[in-house]
C-alpha cells in the first residue's frame, strides 16, 4: 500500500490485479488515510469499487460488441442471437456512454422509459440483466449492485394436462403426415424433459441407441448445468427411430448432422438445426382443443409427472438440467388430486363425525 500527500490531502495509490488505482481519500491525518485505503482496497476486492483502468473508460457499444463475441464462441446460436437482439434497447440508451459513467440512476431512467414505452416487465428484466453481465465482466456492477432492483412481472403459470388432455394432444399429432415432426418432439419432450433448443440442438453423435441413453451438449442447452446424459424409456426409443427414418431418407446421417435438420425453400442443410416447428404445434394444438398449450409446458409436464411419482429431486434435477429449488417449485405444478391423495393418505380416523356416530347407532339397532 502506498499514500503520499498532495497539497493538504492524503491520496492512495495502489496496483490491484495490474490496474492502478490513484485515489483521493479526503483527509489530511496519516493514520485517518491509512484507515480509509483499507478500505477502498477492500471494496476494489468485491468489485464495489469497479476498475478505473482503460477497460472501465471503454463504452457500453464497445463493451457490448466484445460480450457478444464471446458468447458466439461459447453458447448456442439462439442464445447468441437473443442477447444480439436485446441488446438493441440498450445501446440505443447506453451506446457511447463508457461504463465507469454509467450509475444506478441512468439504470432506473431506463427502466421507466421501457415502461412507459408499454414494455413488459420480465422484458425489461431480462434487458437489465444483460446489462448487468456486460458491467459485470468489467468488474463494474458491484458499485450498483445495491441501488439497482428489478421490476415486478408477472409469469405466465405452466400448463399441466390431465391424463385425458394428453393423449389427445398425441392422439391428434399422430393423425397427420405434417405434423410428424412436432408429435416426434413431443414425444421426446414428455418423456426425456427435454426442452425445445435441446431438441434441435442434437446431432447423431449425440445419440446412443445401443446404451438407450443421449448427450445434451453445452451448446444446445441454456446453462452449463443442462449439459446431461439422460436415459432413454420405450417411448423415447420408438419417436427417435422415426426422426433417424427420416433423416436417413434425407441424407442426414453424418454423425456431426443435426437430427432435426433445417429444410429452407425446399432445400435441406443438415449442419444446421430447424428453426422449430410453430406452424406445425399450433395446428395440432388448436385441433385438440388445447390452444396456447406452450411447446414448453410438455417439459413442465414431464417434471411434474416425475415428482409426482415420488422420485427425489435430485434425480429430477439430473434427468431434466437445470431447475435451481425456485425453478423446480415453479416447474412442480403438482395437480390438486395428487395434492389431495397425499393428505388424505395421513387420515387415521381418530375423529368421528356426528353422521358416522348416527350411522353406527343405526345398525346396532338393526
Amino acid at each position: 500500500m502506498s499514500l503520499f500527500k498532495r497539497k493538504k490531502w492524503y491520496w492512495m495509490d495502489d496496483f490491484v490485479n495490474g490496474v492502478r488505482y490513484r485515489l483521493p481519500l479526503k483527509t489530511t491525518n496519516w493514520q485517518e488515510g491509512k484507515r480509509l485505503e483499507k478500505e477502498k482496497l477492500n471494496e476494489i476486492a468485491e468489485g464495489k469499487l469497479g476498475s478505473l483502468g482503460k477497460v472501465a473508460r471503454q463504452t457500453f457499444n464497445d463493451a457490448t460488441d466484445a460480450y457478444l463475441l464471446e458468447r458466439q464462441l461459447h453458447n448456442a446460436e439462439k442464445t447468441y442471437i437473443t442477447d444480439r437482439d436485446r441488446s438493441g434497447s440498450l445501446r440505443k440508451f447506453f451506446g457511447v456512454v463508457p461504463l465507469r459513467r454509467i450509475t444506478a440512476d441512468m439504470i432506473v431512467k431506463y427502466q421507466s422509459e421501457r415502461k412507459a414505452a408499454g414494455v413488459s416487465g420480465c422484458s425489461i428484466n431480462l434487458e437489465v440483466g444483460l446489462l448487468r453481465r456486460v458491467l459485470k465482466r468489467h468488474k463494474q456492477w458491484g458499485r450498483l449492485a445495491e441501488a439497482v432492483h428489478m421490476l415486478p412481472q408477472r409469469y405466465k403459470p405452466a400448463r399441466v394436462l390431465s391424463p385425458e388432455e394428453k393423449a389427445q394432444l398425441l392422439e391428434v399429432a399422430a393423425s397427420k403426415p405434417e405434423w410428424e415432426i412436432a408429435y416426434c418432439a413431443a414425444i421426446l419432450a414428455l418423456n426425456t424433459t427435454m426442452r425445445g433448443c435441446e431438441l434441435k440442438g442434437l446431432r447423431h453423435m449425440d445419440v446412443d441407441l445401443f446404451e438407450k441413453t443421449l448427450k445434451i451438449k453445452r451448446q444446445s442447452t441454456k446453462t452449463d448445468a443442462g449439459e446431461r446424459v439422460v436415459p432413454l424409456n420405450r417411448d423415447a426409443i420408438l419417436a427417435l427411430g422415426k426422426v433417424l427414418d427420416r433423416c436417413r431418407v434425407l441424407g442426414s446421417v453424418e454423425p456431426d448432422h443435426f437430427i432435426f435438420p433445417t429444410c429452407e425453400n425446399g432445400k435441406l442443410d443438415p449442419t444446421k438445426p430447424m428453426k422449430g416447428w410453430r406452424s406445425a404445434w399450433r395446428g395440432l394444438t388448436k385441433a385438440a382443443s388445447l390452444k396456447g398449450l406452450r411447446f414448453h409446458d410438455l417439459r413442465h409436464q414431464a417434471i411434474t409427472e416425475l415428482l409426482e411419482k415420488g422420485l427425489s429431486d435430485q434425480t429430477v434435477k439430473s434427468i431434466a438440467g437445470h431447475v435451481s429449488p425456485r425453478m423446480l417449485d415453479h416447474y412442480s405444478h403438482i395437480r390438486l388430486q395428487a395434492r389431495r391423495q397425499a393428505v388424505e393418505s395421513l387420515e387415521a380416523r381418530l375423529i368421528v363425525t356426528p353422521q358416522e356416530v348416527d350411522s353406527t347407532n343405526s345398525q346396532r339397532l338393526n
